[in-house]
């Protein structure tokens, strides 16, 4: 396995690949690496002959009270871990390498897919994504980029790019990584306390209770999500949003339709730890 730290050496690594015919599959993560990550490197390792991970925490994403200062950094056990999954190449860049230190003139905007979901509770969160994300497709140049489900608007917003942009990459949805209870993973879960672990999984099963409706019939969910976000907040949680979105737009839906897709999705604070979840429907 090659560590590449500046943009010269990854893109003649890559280059040096392509060149010998081989295609490349892109995993963008931020590090702390769970078995989430690795899920996304092996299904990366099925759509292409060679796996390329970045690991940078990507302080544009972050809002000032949010926790950029404590975001788990774990980089040697990180490497350690894409050696065990047989990626070709780690690329580690720092602040300067990604940004340099000079003014910026130039910024990336995103409109109306940001309105809701997450991107309605963070102000800026995916333009600092869209940013970096789109200088890592620029250096990396990769055939295919995994992404998870977890990160559904993430996803969206970043097909949206690819599709804006024209970058020559095709996007991978892999599918949620979730502990045995259902909670499913992130980096983030190391901020749970013991008691506040148990509970955690408390909003997939709320997720799940109100597609089980669906699937029954229920095409008006209002008073059904409404239930469950008061028993989320009676087992402790913080409720952000819990709705069902436009799989296409990400604005909210009231009303059903048979042959559409939605998302169900679902965001709530345990003390510190800002947990997000969702499930998709195709009706």
């Amino acid at each position: 396995m090659i560590q590449c730290k500046t943009i010269e050496e990854i893109r003649k690594q890559v280059r040096h690949l392509k060149k010998e015919g081989k295609t490349v599959a892109f995993v963008p993560t931020m590090g702390a690496l769970h078995k989430g990550h690795l899920s996304l490197i092996r299904s990366a390792k099925a759509h292409a002959d060679e796996v390329v991970v970045s690991i940078y925490v990507n302080p544009e994403q972050f809002g000032p009270n949010e926790d950029f200062e404590d975001y788990p950094r774990q980089l040697e056990n990180d490497i350690r871990s894409c050696e065990n999954e047989d990626v070709t190449i780690v690329f580690t860049p720092n602040d300067e390498i990604m940004y340099g230190s000079g003014k910026k003139f130039l910024s990336i905007q995103v409109h109306e897919l940001n309105e809701y979901m997450d991107g309605g509770s963070r102000p800026g969160f995916f333009e600092g994504i869209v940013l970096v994300v789109n200088k890592l497709f620029n250096i990396v140049e990769p055939d295919f980029a995994v992404f998870g489900q977890k990160d559904i608007q993430q996803v969206q917003i970043i097909r949206q790019m690819v599709e804006e942009f024209n970058h020559a990459v095709k996007i991978v949805t892999a599918p949620t990584e979730r502990a045995e209870d259902g909670l499913a993973l992130s980096s983030r879960n190391a901020y749970l306390n013991r008691e506040q672990r148990i509970v955690a999984p408390y909003l997939y099963s709320a997720l799940k209770r109100v597609e089980e409706k669906i699937r029954n019939g229920l095409l008006e969910p209002k008073a059904m999500l409404n239930k469950q976000q008061k028993e989320l907040k009676a087992k402790g949680f913080e409720n952000d949003y819990l709705n069902m979105f436009s799989y296409e737009t990400m604005k909210p839906v009231g009303k059903l339709e048979k042959g559409k897709t939605y998302i169900l999705a679902g965001a709530a604070y345990l003390g510190k730890t800002r947990l997000i979840d969702n499930i998709i429907l195709d009706l």
